[in-house]
């Protein structure tokens, strides 16, 4: 008897303690399929890694199969390396999108954006980057700041190749050279207390 009363009392406390449905709508296309923490994505051809990519959280999303996006809410860094297997581009950002439609493959970078030419010595500073992996190039419509050993550049809208190799802003203005090596400089010369070389006899 007293195990007939203990069985009906659990199953009296296990019925209170139902989780409570929700009464929220929960809309699928803004729901991740897909949640992956810490990733780290390799893109190598003959052995040689030409793209790595890292972010703290990848999000999946392909409820609508015309419509399949990543999204990249912790920002991700992209390293781009060179035909020898060196590390040449650094780009990194607060926040990216990988979209793919039908034949077109596009990842937008936006926040804070930040891209590094360690070769050549460069930086540029936006908002909003673009890479078209199908075209191999980067771009944007949005304020820039070039920075090199040879000044800084600024404008709005930029294009280059995936690489940061060749970029060129599309509407400069306001920007400042630094010149290491001036042909025009002449060297001061004191001719009244000049003596000249030793000559040896």
């Amino acid at each position: 008897m007293v195990a007939i009363v203990f069985t009906v009392a659990t199953i009296a406390v296990s019925c209170k303690n139902k989780i409570a449905q929700t009464d929220q709508i929960i809309d699928i296309k803004a729901t991740p399929s897909q949640v992956v923490e810490n990733i780290v994505m390799v893109q190598s051809r003959n052995s040689l890694t030409e793209f790595r990519m890292q972010a703290p959280v990848l999000q999946r999303f392909d409820s609508d199969p015309k419509n399949t996006y990543d999204l990249f809410p912790k920002g991700l860094n992209v390293y781009g390396y060179n035909e020898e297997g060196l590390l040449e581009t650094l780009v990194v950002s607060d926040e990216a999108k990988h979209t793919i439609k039908e034949n077109e493959e596009i990842w937008s970078a936006y926040g804070n954006v930040v891209i590094k030419n360690f070769i050549k010595g460069e930086q540029m500073e936006t908002d909003t980057i673009y890479w078209d992996q199908k075209e191999k190039k980067i771009y944007t419509h949005c304020y820039v700041k070039l920075f090199s050993p040879q000044g800084m550049m600024q404008g709005v809208g930029m294009e280059s190749d995936e690489m940061a190799r060749n970029a060129v802003l599309l509407n400069p203005f306001d920007g400042y050279a630094v010149i290491n090596n001036d042909s025009t400089k002449v060297s001061y010369v004191d001719s009244a207390n000049f003596i000249g070389p030793l000559v040896r006899r």
